[in-house]
């Protein structure tokens, strides 16, 4: 089975070239494709990648930063796997976490793997608790109007058949596009979602977090919209 790693990345000079060793190390255990979406960085991440290019196999450069959801949406035309899996490239979220998210698409024909952070017995670094709270509310709101029982919606690990990826007509540029692939998803009744426990190691603004508070209410406004239009 072919798996394509989509790594989105804006301003990571500090964090790029230990993600992509760590993702490359797990060539050993899977068949992996790498994409990576600079989005329109201004610090020494293009030039990082551009001296490394035996790490990965395709590179996009935006022009203009516009977001992760930008960045996800120009990498999709390029998935050859038949899995692709989405990992941030800020090592909040580890690539030796690989196996536990790809067993059930080997082992139980899944369709879409989600890695949750809360309750897994994993070791996950303590985090902003704002977050926790709009995480748990994004959270609810999915489960209440989709019926379906996800602990963590706005995981960084979220693993899809490609199919799916490629049927979807995404639109979102920010954050929100979390949010759009999944209630997209939940709107396929025959799909075989799973939930695994991950580890995660959470950033502090200091350290080059970018998600704020707007996302979260983009968020919401992203379950509703894509909950009731076709």
């Amino acid at each position: 089975m072919k798996i394509s790693i989509i790594i989105p990345c804006y301003n990571e000079e500090t964090y790029i070239l230990n993600v992509l060793e760590k993702v490359n190390a797990q060539k050993n255990n899977f068949n992996l494709e790498i994409i990576i979406t600079d989005d329109c960085s201004t610090d020494g991440t293009i030039s990082i990648l551009e001296k490394n290019k035996n790490l990965y196999d395709k590179l996009i450069i935006n022009e203009k930063n516009k977001g992760k959801g930008h960045a996800i949406r120009m990498a999709i035309p390029h998935i050859s796997g038949e899995v692709t899996l989405i990992q941030d490239a800020d090592l909040e979220y580890d690539p030796n976490d690989y196996s536990i998210i790809f067993e059930p698409f080997i082992k139980d024909d899944a369709d879409v793997v989600y890695g949750t952070r809360f309750n897994t017995g994993k070791k996950v670094r303590i985090f902003y608790y704002i977050n926790r709270i709009a995480n748990f509310i994004i959270t609810t709101l999915v489960n209440f109007l989709t019926n379906i029982n996800f602990t963590d919606v706005e995981t960084g690990y979220k693993a899809f058949k490609t199919e799916y990826l490629k049927k979807f007509n995404l639109k979102e540029d920010s954050f929100s596009i979390e949010i759009e692939i999944t209630m997209k998803l939940a709107k396929i009744k025959s799909l075989k979602i799973y939930e695994v426990g991950i580890s995660y190691a959470g950033r502090t603004y200091e350290e080059g977090k970018k998600i704020k508070m707007i996302d979260g209410i983009k968020a919401i406004i992203g379950i509703f919209k894509y909950r009731f239009l076709k």
